[in-house]
């Protein structure tokens, strides 16, 4: 058999199973095949283009990672018999073996069942579905594709009905699949509703609404809600004004245009079948691809890239557009979905905006929008549209030194290969505050670019690792006029001035912790100031700090409180990041968030979430779980280190004597009634689809393999770790204990100062600012504590959840929802002021969730 340009020369079944992980990255970046021999057989590992139905896990043999190098040559020998293997990340299909040679034994009898599979020597049929006979395909002219462009006019296809979007989009394109990406709190469905009700209720036209969230009843009411203005929460009740229920009669009447299909199961093939039979279709919307798996939804989790192939093949075919939200914006599943168009929906600083930024497959991001949140109507309304240009120039026209000075025209180049999707490495809220970067630079818009460094510094300090190539140091080097910290690495002083011609600049420390400061607040950016690293006056009312030096110092471990800046940039150091902490950011998937604008009585713009939950989950209200305490609880038992973490590589099993950081394969989570146990852990895997997680955790999938909720605890694939502790902070946690049953009582100024300093003592483990001094330094020891505060959160709500009560929403390490039938909350909390103990509030669905107090 001949060999291609993308195929590397053939290696034995040894070698292979040691650099698998490696050849495996080879298949998905570079399409790359290896020939792979065992004694006198020979297999291909080769991309799934060549083999399209092993996309399809369930067709044939399927091994994740793991597996298929422990087995590997058994897989060899199979493959080269005829029989393909495929392998998988995680649930994802990564790369199939295949046999190599054409004297091979044909492919197995499930191969025929699949146009265009390979055939036995591994290459694709090139003429695709043979069932078309000899027909030839149809060809133009690039005279034809001219005349069409030049007699078409503009597309004329559907549209949103908001002006700026419309702008910014172009409109939906017949024959396109248009994706809109949204977190679940952000409103994207209701994106999908504003295009259906145009194009039905207005234009006329005939649309499908595949409903694979909100039941049809839900639909309606939002659609009643947006073109009355009547509160979308009340409507829920059963409560319409006269007005409204003569306008659900006139949509009643001219109904017939928008058909709904809410049906259970429902899949993309039944969308498929469904949207030919409908005379006149213009327009299918698709509400929603959700990301997280569920049994009973087929469009989720890892179904979602095969759902999304056979969305894009409808809307070729059929020559119109499909609208189909996703509830995330994680730009690593929007990779596998693959849509031609994606929006994607970003909050801003300012609760009344959220950005919208238009990105082509084959172009990047092409333009952006501003829409008007108006989630208590269920809808949007327009807010303008920042139209992004492009040239050969890499920052488009419309970038010039006049409009934010050089620096801020260099950060807007330097954004680019991040914002169009070519380069890979950075958050994705990072990247969306970027976009919006070059859109403001762009249009000149000064006050933009005010308005958005907060945010955009904000998502600078959570970046943990700049990505080590030339776009990565390029974009550091552009963020430091403006004082942002960097990593190891790229790090330099930060304070430096901005732009000259920009009058933006990083806001000052004001010297004080934000009013609503809690004892559990991690969250944001990090505001601690120079001389916070001092310890507090003789007299304070809780000297915070000066305990926690005193906790450490007298261990008789010997702990080493700071790591030296000169060891900071290697061993288990850079592999420590935020995102350790596990934190969940869980909501319900049957339930709807919503964040509306909300004033506090300072009179600071906020958002807060309103919770609307279906029907079908009967009378009942919302049970508001707030922790007390969360973070200095946990420091009455965190497992750590407390002297240097040394390496010890890869374990057979988790050593009980041992407390450090691992590297393991993220745990099969199929329950939809709760979150993942490592939370957001999860959302961050390396090329090999695993994660560090720290020493709670790992003790907290032991005992759910013990209980039978995992079914095997993950491969440990490399670790750092030392001595086990869980005593280093408890005379802290008494301190802290003993004071807050104090001051509680007290309230006013001297609880408040008693929080400050708590929170104060705490972030000094691991300050996020180079440029911050502190008494300590162990990343390892920070994360370790709020890892264990997670662990616990988590651990209360499954138990409940076990006991039969039905979670909503799991968010950082205090936040709970769960529904109340009964009125009552579960039984599994202790309702008081003490540490370990909770608050309960009750609210009615749709009401605001008010904010927590202490």
């Amino acid at each position: 058999m001949s060999q291609s340009p993308q195929e590397e020369g053939a290696i034995n079944a040894t070698t292979a199973r040691n650099k698998l992980y490696s050849l495996v990255k080879l298949v998905e970046e570079e399409g790359r095949t290896t020939v792979i021999t065992k004694h006198k057989v020979r297999a291909l590992l080769a991309p799934l283009d060549r083999f399209p139905a092993a996309r399809k896990t369930d067709a044939f043999p399927a091994h994740v990672l793991s597996t298929a190098q422990r087995d590997f040559g058994d897989l060899v020998t199979l493959a080269a018999q005829g029989q393909p293997q495929v392998l998988l990340r995680n649930t994802t299909p990564v790369a199939v073996l295949l046999p190599a040679d054409s004297s091979s034994d044909a492919l197995s009898s499930d191969t025929a069942a699949h146009p265009g599979a390979a055939t036995a020597g591994g290459a694709v049929n090139s003429q695709g579905n043979q069932d078309r006979g000899s027909t030839p395909r149809r060809l133009a002219t690039l005279g034809d594709a001219i005349g069409s462009v030049l007699t078409d006019g503009p597309a004329g296809g559907p549209t949103f009905g908001l002006p700026g979007l419309d702008t910014a989009t172009g409109g939906l394109q017949r024959g396109k699949l248009t994706l809109v990406a949204a977190r679940p709190s952000v409103g994207g469905s209701l994106l999908g509703l504003a295009a259906a009700r145009k194009t039905a209720l207005v234009d006329h036209d005939m649309v499908l609404y595949a409903a694979s969230g909100p039941n049809r009843d839900d639909i309606f009411r939002r659609i009643i809600s947006a073109e009355t203005g009547g509160e979308y929460a009340r409507l829920k009740q059963g409560r319409l004004t006269e007005h409204e229920q003569n306008v659900a009669r006139q949509l009643v009447q001219a109904g017939d245009l928008l058909m709904i299909d809410d049906g259970s199961d429902l899949t993309a093939e039944d969308i498929r079948e469904t949207a030919p039979h409908m005379e006149g279709l213009a327009l299918v919307v698709v509400d929603r691809l959700q990301a997280a798996r569920s049994a009973r939804l087929p469009l989720s989790g890892d179904r979602l890239p095969d759902a999304s192939q056979v969305l894009a093949t409808l809307a070729r075919t059929l020559h119109v557009p499909v609208l189909a939200i996703v509830d995330s914006d994680d730009p690593a599943l929007l990779d596998l979905l693959d849509a031609d168009v994606t929006l994607t929906l970003s909050p801003t600083e300012d609760p009344a905006r959220v950005q919208v930024t238009v990105a082509e497959r084959d172009f990047g991001t092409i333009g952006s929008a501003y829409l008007q949140p108006d989630l208590i109507h269920a809808r949007f309304l327009d807010a303008g549209a920042a139209p992004l240009g492009r040239a050969d120039s890499p920052a488009g026209p419309g970038l010039s030194a006049s409009t934010g000075g050089t620096e801020a025209l260099e950060l807007a180049e330097a954004a680019l290969p991040y914002t169009s999707g070519g380069q890979q490495g950075i958050p994705a809220a990072l990247t969306h505050e970027l976009a919006a970067w070059r859109t403001a630079v762009a249009g000149g818009d000064q006050e933009a670019l005010k308005e958005i460094l907060p945010s955009l510094l904000q998502a600078v300090a959570a970046v943990a690792e700049w990505p080590d190539t030339h776009e990565g140091h390029r974009l550091a080097a552009a963020l430091r006029p403006y004082g942002t910290p960097v990593s190891a690495g790229t790090a330099s002083s930060a304070g430096q001035a901005a732009a000259a011609s920009a009058p933006v600049h990083v806001p000052a420390d004001s010297g004080q912790a934000p009013d609503d400061v809690a004892e559990d607040d991690e969250d944001g950016a990090d505001w601690l100031k120079p001389g916070d690293e001092e310890d507090e006056p003789e007299g304070h009312v809780f000297p915070a700090l000066k305990i926690l030096k005193d906790a450490v110092g007298r261990s008789k471990m010997h702990p080493i409180p700071v790591i030296r800046k000169e060891e900071r940039d290697s061993g288990p150091w850079p592999l420590i990041s935020e995102h350790m902490d596990g934190e969940p950011r869980w909501v319900h998937p049957d339930i709807t968030v919503t964040r509306v604008p909300y004033i506090r009585a300072n009179g600071k713009r906020v958002r807060r979430d309103q919770i609307d939950v279906p029907d079908s989950f009967g009378e009942g209200v919302l049970c508001l779980i707030d922790r007390n305490g969360s973070f200095p609880s946990a420091c009455s038992g965190v497992p750590l280190a407390p002297n240097k973490l040394l390496h010890t590589g890869p374990l057979d099993a988790y050593d009980k004597t041992k407390a450090g950081i691992y590297l393991i394969d993220v745990p099969e989570w199929t329950r939809t009634d709760m979150p993942h146990p490592l939370g957001r852990v999860i959302d961050r895997p390396d090329e090999d689809g695993r994660v560090w997680v720290t020493t709670p955790h790992v003790k907290q999938l032991e005992k759910l393999v013990r209980d039978k909720h995992l079914g095997a605890m993950p491969t440990i694939y490399d670790s750092w770790t030392g001595k086990y502790n869980e005593s280093l902070f408890k005379p802290f946690y008494e301190a802290t204990r003993k004071a807050r049953t104090e001051l509680v009582q007290v309230g006013g100024d001297p609880y408040k100062a008693y929080k400050t300093r708590l929170s104060i003592a705490l972030r000094l483990l691991w300050p996020k600012r180079p440029s911050q001094r502190s008494p300590f330094w162990r990343p390892d020891w920070r994360m370790s504590m709020v890892a264990e505060a997670s662990v616990r959160h988590w651990s209360v709500a499954f138990r409940a959840v076990e006991e039969g009560h039905r979670l909503l929403a799991l968010r950082n390490v205090d936040a709970a929802v769960f529904w109340a039938p009964d009125g009552t909350a579960p039984a599994t909390y202790r309702i008081g002021t003490g540490f370990g103990e909770v608050k309960a509030k009750f609210v009615q669905p749709g009401e605001m969730i008010p904010e927590g107090d202490d």
